[in-house]
């Protein structure tokens, strides 16, 4: 017989642990499922995880690392500031797509003007695209106390239908010849989010994603709103009584997740994307929930999180191409790596009990 018996305090040998083992269970489980649709698993897994990185072609898909993961990085740190005080922010990916569409509408605004202004004004654009699409569901939870989990997860259905269409009418290319998208942000160079080191990957969504880590460690650890946002989710209770005001703790945190995701959709699509088409979005605010907790929702755990899911995409997209194998196999590792984090997250607080030590 088996019994779990609450630890009187997590174990921190787990709390470090419990990733690492998330990775290899998930690494080997993979294997099995490569091995059942005909591949040989040691290669798929090599493939997926090594070959970006020391591959004849790392050199190449190095940069590609940077480029993949800065926005899951960006999304990733604002989502752990609100599940950090247990408001769910699951509607990241909607906040992403409104960010993109409202930074992308700037930057075509004032096609084809040239000046060093726009491309801030694009940031701003993206950034309160995101913040006030993330309101949405923060202000019916304060103000009627709606499920904000149910509330975030339905708009992302509708920014979906709203990026399709401003990709068939308001922002489609008048050149285009009736295609639907939007005209190639980064081919114009005032809206168009460029390297800084030309070949290193490092754009300025990438920039930002390394200071959103830094200003995030700063906040959570030697500011008031850190020691709010952890009292909030550690005992709600204790946070009124310290006087918390929950209503602005949910709107700030929902705020800031929702700046960040706009921002990493504006990133994506005046770079990497180019522009607006019905398939912008590719995941990136779902698969950063991932990475969020992966990194057990500290800064530099999502900064490292953030890389090994990029790998994933990256070396998912090697597997592909060379080994043939289909992209939902790709998607079903990527969950099988949330699914094994949340299992065995369950040590951190529960301890296992065998056999006559139940009696």
């Amino acid at each position: 017989m088996i019994m779990l018996e609450k630890r009187p305090q997590p174990s921190r040998g787990w709390t470090f642990a419990t990733p690492v083992v998330a990775v290899v269970l998930t690494m080997f489980f993979g294997g099995l499922l490569f091995a059942a649709l005909g591949q040989d698993p040691l290669v798929t897994i090599r493939t997926i995880f090594l070959d970006p990185l020391f591959s004849e072609f790392a050199w190449f898909y190095r940069p590609q690392l940077l480029i993949k993961g800065a926005p899951l990085v960006l999304i990733a740190i604002g989502l752990s500031f609100g599940f950090r005080a247990g408001i769910w922010n699951i509607g990241a990916e909607g906040q992403y797509i409104v960010g993109a569409i409202c930074g992308a509408a700037v930057g075509l605004a004032f096609y084809p003007i040239e000046s060093f202004v726009i491309f801030p004004l694009m940031i701003i654009a993206g950034a309160i695209g995101g913040l006030l699409w993330a309101m949405i569901p923060g202000i019916l939870r304060v103000r009627f106390g709606t499920n904000e989990i149910l509330v975030s997860l339905m708009l992302v259905y509708v920014a979906e239908q709203l990026l399709a269409s401003m990709a068939l009418g308001a922002l489609r290319n008048p050149d285009g010849m009736g295609f639907p998208g939007s005209r190639n942000l980064s081919q114009y160079d005032s809206a168009a989010n460029l390297e800084i080191i030309a070949g290193s990957g490092m754009h300025w969504g990438v920039l930002t994603a390394f200071l959103a880590v830094i200003l995030a460690y700063v906040a959570l650890s030697r500011h008031i709103f850190g020691f709010n946002v952890r009292l909030s989710g550690q005992s709600p209770r204790a946070a009124r009584f310290a006087g918390v005001n929950p209503g602005m703790l949910i709107l700030s945190c929902m705020g800031i997740s929702g700046a960040l995701a706009g921002l990493a959709g504006l990133f994506e699509v005046a770079g990497p994307a180019g522009q607006i088409s019905i398939d912008f979005n590719v995941g990136y605010g779902f698969t950063a929930i991932i990475v969020a907790f992966l990194g057990r929702l500290h800064p530099v755990g999502i900064l490292l999180a953030g890389g090994l899911m990029a790998l994933t995409y990256i070396g998912g997209e090697i597997a592909q191409s060379n080994l043939g194998l289909p992209i939902a196999a790709i998607q079903i590792l990527q969950g099988m790596l949330l699914f094994f984090l949340l299992a065995v997250d369950v040590l951190t607080n529960y301890r296992v009990i065998w056999g006559r030590q139940v009696a």
